[in-house]
């Protein structure tokens, strides 16, 4: 249990993030198949984007909050400069998303469902690294 608890502590960051991320996803994914097998057409590509955008929202609101407490452990007391730097990355990787679901889905013709888990996926990676490098930055004073 020792060795358990010492990599945990080791890598809690991480595996916080992993944890926070596969629950943004799942909000991500429940959100948008709630909005596409409810009242948005995924096979309009206007419709397929609103669904998209939707279920990000949700999940950029979700996230924030969670990487704040739990993953990044963040002390800024400047919580509207965070978020907006935060909200400011997630907007980068909603139109890297938008770009994947608009090529695989309406030009090629993929399954929305199996095209928007391998999106979220490309996403999860960009999301830490951004928020990493440019959102929840330690400084030597916290």
């Amino acid at each position: 249990m020792k060795k358990i608890l010492d990599l945990y502590k080791k890598y809690e960051e991480i595996i916080n993030y992993l944890i926070v991320g596969f629950l943004t996803t799942l909000i991500s994914l429940i959100v948008y198949y709630l909005c596409v097998f409810t009242f948005l057409n995924p096979n309009v590509s206007l419709e397929l984007q609103i669904a998209n955008i939707i279920s990000w929202l949700l999940a950029v609101i979700f996230a924030y909050i969670m990487n704040r407490i739990y993953v990044f452990k963040s002390k800024n007391k400047n919580i509207r400069k965070e978020a907006t730097k935060f909200f400011g990355a997630r907007i980068i990787t909603l139109i890297i998303d938008m770009l994947f679901m608009f090529s695989t889905v309406t030009l090629l013709r993929l399954n929305d469902k199996i095209m928007k888990i391998i999106s979220n996926v490309i996403v999860i990676v960009l999301n830490y690294v951004f928020s990493k490098i440019f959102v929840f930055i330690k400084s030597h004073l916290d």
